[in-house]
């Protein structure tokens, strides 16, 4: 791993690139070598100092922009295909928890030879604690390898799951946990984060006795966030706000329980006069975060999606409310024939997590020994996620993802054989996906309906958010889902 050592060494290495403007660094369009972008990614993430880090992450982001590669909300597609003006398509939506930079850059690849524009690179507010990426860092990351690979376009980069901890807003520490989820937009936004899914659902009180009261703190807070949102959106943007009517893993949504949230959210939102409210809809139709792992430790294949009522549900949410459509969750570990189902069904996004992960952590070339010592590391420290029925081989393939943040150095570290390797596989499923989900050929839908204003970076707020210092949202968000 190359960083660079220094601040005047790395804006050495990048004066043919542009020059700097007070605290902007104005880029000329010239496009660097892949070393130069390597070296930039790696001291983005391990430069020995806050303005290291901030001062490669800040030349990233302004050289990709000149060429084309600039932060962008998804909404005006997805209200296109609310329209019916666009459609057939199931948008990715794919958390890169483990190798960011290396994964992202075989997605833009497979994106580039399959012409597709039409996909989200996103974290859950869970996973930018167990895998040490904060939003500023993330954001370079996709930057990076689009830069990288010669991509060029809008990039929707999404925070998923903004959740709100039900623990926490029912014992006692309601408006701490409500500021920390407003500290995290306002973090997330700042690092280009143009796209937002409010997490409510946990809140859902199925002992209420009306589905209106089932639904009232759900509908009530993804209003306030969705005001929040469009309170600090920059100008030029209409960031693209989901909301959830179910909690993934929890009992399938059905279309009376959309309507009953989404008339009381409309209602909210009016009394606040904020429009436009939310672009799609998260709901439950069978799946779960992660997967069912058997106790081989395999994770089954043999889930049972509900596609008429993701069917029913996206239909209604175009229809009725003008969404895109309903958005599937906890979908990467299904079986390789599901996949057709959902842009027929008219889902119009689906998050893929899981899977990337296991690719990487299940690879032939991936070195024994370090799994062998990140399996020890779970067994010390994630010990009580351990569920008294699990075997060994369960519970270190369901809680792996947990050591991703204490390895993530190793993972870096990795040889070029072994991470060209692991591209090599995910770069063919990100093809798969792309594919069958019908993205294919989707950049020229993109061009047409989203325009991403030109960005302006600040080497100072990147440098502040390198050292921790742009919000007060917590480091870490336990029992949260991703």
């Amino acid at each position: 791993m190359v960083v660079f050592e220094s601040i005047g060494g790395m804006l050495e290495s990048i004066s043919a690139l542009g020059r700097i403007e007070g605290k902007r660094f104005v880029a000329n369009g010239t496009r660097p070598d892949g070393g130069l972008v390597d070296r930039l990614a790696h001291t983005a993430v391990f430069g020995s100092s806050p303005e290291l880090k901030g001062t490669a992450r800040w030349i990233v982001r302004s050289v990709a922009a000149a060429l084309g590669v600039k932060p962008a909300s998804i909404h005006d597609l997805y209200m296109a295909m609310g329209r019916g003006e666009a459609g057939g398509f199931t948008v990715p939506a794919m958390n890169l928890r483990v190798l960011a930079y290396d994964t992202a850059r075989a997605a833009f690849r497979a994106a580039r030879a399959l012409d597709a524009g039409a996909m989200i690179f996103e974290i859950a507010r869970s996973e930018i604690g167990y895998t040490e990426q904060r939003p500023h860092e993330y954001a370079a990351m996709i930057t990076a390898a689009a830069l990288r690979e010669r991509f060029t376009g809008p990039v929707f980069i999404q925070g998923d799951h903004v959740q709100v901890n039900a623990a926490k807003y029912r014992g006692g520490v309601r408006e701490q946990e409500l500021d920390a989820l407003r500290g995290l937009i306002i973090e997330e936004i700042a690092a280009g984060f143009y796209n937002i899914d409010i997490d409510s659902s946990t809140l859902v009180d199925l002992d209420e006795p009306t589905l209106d009261g089932q639904q009232e703190i759900n509908y009530r807070l993804a209003a306030e966030f969705t005001a929040f949102c469009r309170e600090h959106q920059p100008k030029g943007v209409t960031i693209s706000v989901g909301g959830e009517i179910g909690e993934v893993g929890g009992r399938n949504s059905d279309v009376h329980e959309l309507h009953a949230f989404m008339r009381g959210y409309e209602a909210a939102l009016s009394r606040r006069g904020v429009r436009p409210g939310l672009s799609k809809i998260s709901v439950q139709t069978g799946t779960e975060h992660g997967g069912s792992v058997g106790p081989d430790g395999k994770v089954r294949t043999d889930v049972q999606i509900d596609v008429a009522a993701l069917e029913e549900l996206s239909r209604v949410a175009r229809a009725e409310y003008g969404m895109a459509g309903a958005v599937q969750h906890g979908a990467s570990t299904l079986p390789p024939d599901a996949f057709d189902a959902f842009p027929k069904a008219g889902a119009c996004e689906i998050h893929l997590a899981t899977d990337f992960q296991n690719i990487v952590f299940d690879h032939p070339r991936f070195p024994a020994a370090l799994r062998d010592e990140m399996n020890a590391w779970l067994r010390e420290h994630a010990a009580e996620e351990r569920k008294p029925s699990d075997t060994d081989a369960q519970f270190l393939v369901r809680t792996r993802k947990k050591s991703v943040g204490a390895f993530k150095r190793e993972f870096w570290s990795l040889d070029d054989e072994v991470k060209d390797a692991v591209g090599r596989s995910l770069e063919e499923r990100f093809s798969f996906l792309m594919t069958k989900l019908n993205v294919a050929g989707t950049a020229l839908l993109v061009g047409q309906f989203v325009t991403a204003p030109d960005p302006v970076f600040d080497r100072e707020i990147e440098t502040l958010a390198a050292a921790g210092q742009i919000t007060a949202a917590e480091r870490r968000a336990e029992g949260l889902s991703d």
